[in-house]
Protein backbone atom coordinates (compact mmCIF):
# COMPACT_ATOMS: atom_id res chain seq x y z
CA UNK A 1 0.00 0.00 0.00
CA UNK A 2 1.36 3.39 -0.92
CA UNK A 3 1.70 5.63 2.09
CA UNK A 4 1.26 9.36 1.92
CA UNK A 5 3.02 11.45 4.49
CA UNK A 6 2.43 15.11 5.14
CA UNK A 7 4.12 17.03 7.88
CA UNK A 8 1.59 19.23 9.65
CA UNK A 9 1.06 21.53 12.57
CA UNK A 10 0.39 20.41 16.14
CA UNK A 11 -2.74 18.36 16.86
CA UNK A 12 -2.91 19.58 20.44
CA UNK A 13 -3.98 16.37 22.16
CA UNK A 14 -4.56 17.49 25.74
CA UNK A 15 -3.20 14.55 27.74
CA UNK A 16 -2.02 16.34 30.85
CA UNK A 17 -4.32 16.93 33.79
CA UNK A 18 -7.01 14.44 32.92
CA UNK A 19 -10.05 15.85 34.73
CA UNK A 20 -12.80 13.35 34.03
CA UNK A 21 -16.47 14.11 34.49
CA UNK A 22 -18.63 11.85 36.63
CA UNK A 23 -20.22 10.22 33.59
CA UNK A 24 -17.02 9.95 31.52
CA UNK A 25 -16.69 6.63 29.72
CA UNK A 26 -13.82 4.49 30.80
CA UNK A 27 -10.77 4.19 28.58
CA UNK A 28 -7.53 2.34 28.89
CA UNK A 29 -8.99 -1.05 29.78
CA UNK A 30 -7.66 -4.37 28.52
CA UNK A 31 -9.56 -4.10 25.22
CA UNK A 32 -8.21 -0.60 24.53
CA UNK A 33 -4.69 -1.68 25.46
CA UNK A 34 -4.85 -4.71 23.16
CA UNK A 35 -6.16 -2.57 20.31
CA UNK A 36 -3.40 -0.01 20.93
CA UNK A 37 -0.80 -2.76 20.63
CA UNK A 38 -2.25 -3.72 17.24
CA UNK A 39 -1.95 -0.08 16.15
CA UNK A 40 1.66 -0.01 17.41
CA UNK A 41 2.43 -3.12 15.38
CA UNK A 42 0.93 -1.53 12.27
CA UNK A 43 3.05 1.57 12.88
CA UNK A 44 6.24 -0.45 13.24
CA UNK A 45 5.36 -2.44 10.11
CA UNK A 46 5.04 0.88 8.24
CA UNK A 47 8.30 2.20 9.78
CA UNK A 48 6.46 4.97 11.63
CA UNK A 49 7.61 3.77 15.07
CA UNK A 50 10.33 1.71 16.65
CA UNK A 51 13.81 0.93 15.38
CA UNK A 52 14.39 2.08 11.82
CA UNK A 53 11.47 4.53 11.81
CA UNK A 54 11.56 6.95 8.90
CA UNK A 55 12.20 10.60 9.66
CA UNK A 56 10.67 13.75 8.27
CA UNK A 57 11.64 17.33 9.01
CA UNK A 58 10.64 18.27 12.58
CA UNK A 59 8.74 21.50 13.19
CA UNK A 60 8.16 23.59 16.34
CA UNK A 61 5.39 22.38 18.60
CA UNK A 62 3.72 23.22 21.88
CA UNK A 63 2.48 21.41 24.95
CA UNK A 64 0.99 18.95 25.50
CA UNK A 65 2.84 17.31 22.61
CA UNK A 66 6.40 18.55 22.55
CA UNK A 67 8.71 21.34 21.56
CA UNK A 68 9.52 19.68 18.21
CA UNK A 69 7.11 17.44 16.32
CA UNK A 70 6.83 15.19 13.29
CA UNK A 71 3.38 14.27 11.96
CA UNK A 72 2.53 11.51 9.49
CA UNK A 73 -0.81 10.87 7.81
CA UNK A 74 -1.52 7.46 6.33
CA UNK A 75 -3.89 4.51 6.63
CA UNK A 76 -3.62 1.26 8.55
CA UNK A 77 -5.64 -1.92 8.77
CA UNK A 78 -6.52 -3.09 12.27
CA UNK A 79 -8.78 -6.12 12.82
CA UNK A 80 -9.76 -6.03 9.14
CA UNK A 81 -10.78 -2.35 9.20
CA UNK A 82 -8.81 0.17 7.15
CA UNK A 83 -8.84 3.64 8.65
CA UNK A 84 -7.02 6.94 8.69
CA UNK A 85 -3.96 6.98 10.96
CA UNK A 86 -2.32 10.15 12.27
CA UNK A 87 1.01 9.63 14.04
CA UNK A 88 2.70 12.46 15.91
CA UNK A 89 6.21 12.09 17.30
CA UNK A 90 6.72 14.40 20.26
CA UNK A 91 10.26 15.62 21.00
CA UNK A 92 11.74 17.65 23.83
CA UNK A 93 12.90 19.13 26.08
CA UNK A 94 12.01 22.80 25.81
CA UNK A 95 14.64 24.53 23.72
CA UNK A 96 15.52 21.46 21.62
CA UNK A 97 16.47 22.38 18.06
CA UNK A 98 15.66 20.79 14.74
CA UNK A 99 19.34 19.88 14.33
CA UNK A 100 19.41 18.18 17.74
CA UNK A 101 16.31 16.12 16.92
CA UNK A 102 17.65 15.17 13.48
CA UNK A 103 21.06 14.29 14.96
CA UNK A 104 19.77 12.14 17.83
CA UNK A 105 16.04 11.51 17.53
CA UNK A 106 15.96 8.67 20.07
CA UNK A 107 17.53 10.91 22.72
CA UNK A 108 14.80 13.53 22.31
CA UNK A 109 11.70 11.42 21.60
CA UNK A 110 9.31 11.75 24.53
CA UNK A 111 6.18 10.06 23.18
CA UNK A 112 4.15 9.14 20.14
CA UNK A 113 0.51 10.22 20.08
CA UNK A 114 -1.90 8.78 17.55
CA UNK A 115 -5.41 9.00 16.23
CA UNK A 116 -6.81 6.02 14.33
CA UNK A 117 -10.25 6.26 12.79
CA UNK A 118 -12.07 3.07 13.69
CA UNK A 119 -15.13 1.59 12.06
CA UNK A 120 -18.51 3.36 12.10
CA UNK A 121 -20.27 2.66 15.38
CA UNK A 122 -17.12 2.66 17.53
CA UNK A 123 -18.08 6.10 18.84
CA UNK A 124 -19.90 8.07 16.14
CA UNK A 125 -20.29 11.04 18.48
CA UNK A 126 -16.51 11.62 18.39
CA UNK A 127 -15.84 10.72 14.77
CA UNK A 128 -14.91 7.13 15.68
CA UNK A 129 -11.36 8.19 16.58
CA UNK A 130 -9.25 5.92 18.78
CA UNK A 131 -6.49 7.79 20.64
CA UNK A 132 -3.30 6.50 22.25
CA UNK A 133 -0.14 7.91 23.76
CA UNK A 134 2.87 5.62 23.58
CA UNK A 135 6.24 5.92 25.23
CA UNK A 136 9.20 5.48 22.84
CA UNK A 137 9.43 1.73 23.63
CA UNK A 138 5.82 1.14 22.52
CA UNK A 139 4.33 0.83 25.98
CA UNK A 140 1.31 2.99 26.73
CA UNK A 141 1.71 6.11 28.82
CA UNK A 142 -0.63 6.50 31.78
CA UNK A 143 -2.81 9.24 33.21
CA UNK A 144 -1.92 10.56 36.68
CA UNK A 145 -4.37 8.05 38.17
CA UNK A 146 -2.74 5.10 36.38
CA UNK A 147 -5.12 4.58 33.45
CA UNK A 148 -3.53 3.58 30.13
CA UNK A 149 -3.91 6.40 27.60
CA UNK A 150 -5.71 4.43 24.89
CA UNK A 151 -9.26 4.54 23.57
CA UNK A 152 -11.74 7.37 24.09
CA UNK A 153 -9.27 9.46 26.08
CA UNK A 154 -10.91 12.63 27.36
CA UNK A 155 -14.49 11.96 26.25
CA UNK A 156 -16.93 13.99 28.38
CA UNK A 157 -13.95 15.44 30.23
CA UNK A 158 -12.49 18.88 30.73
CA UNK A 159 -9.07 17.78 29.41
CA UNK A 160 -7.62 14.99 27.31
CA UNK A 161 -7.44 14.03 23.65
CA UNK A 162 -11.12 14.24 22.75
CA UNK A 163 -11.78 17.23 25.00
CA UNK A 164 -9.14 19.14 23.05
CA UNK A 165 -9.82 17.79 19.56
CA UNK A 166 -13.55 18.53 19.71
CA UNK A 167 -12.42 22.16 19.47
CA UNK A 168 -10.48 21.62 16.23
CA UNK A 169 -13.23 23.13 14.10
CA UNK A 170 -15.05 21.19 11.45
CA UNK A 171 -16.14 17.65 12.12
CA UNK A 172 -12.91 15.72 11.57
CA UNK A 173 -11.27 16.36 14.99
CA UNK A 174 -8.03 17.37 13.23
CA UNK A 175 -6.20 20.63 13.79
CA UNK A 176 -3.77 20.24 10.94
CA UNK A 177 -4.94 19.35 7.47
CA UNK A 178 -7.70 18.12 5.24
CA UNK A 179 -5.23 16.78 2.66
CA UNK A 180 -6.18 13.23 1.71
CA UNK A 181 -8.00 12.77 5.02
CA UNK A 182 -11.42 13.23 3.41
CA UNK A 183 -10.83 10.24 1.15
CA UNK A 184 -9.40 8.12 3.94
CA UNK A 185 -12.30 8.83 6.30
CA UNK A 186 -15.10 7.70 3.97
Amino acid sequence: MAMKFITGAALGLGLAGMALAQDAPMFGGEEDQAYAQQVWQAMTDQHLAGDGAIMSFPYPGTEPHGMMLETFYTTATIDGHEGALVVKRNYGPEGVSVDEVLGAPAEHLGALTIMFQREAGYDDETGNWFYAKYLPDGSLDQSPDGMALAGLVGKNAEAGCIACHQNAGGDDYLFTTDAEMGMMME
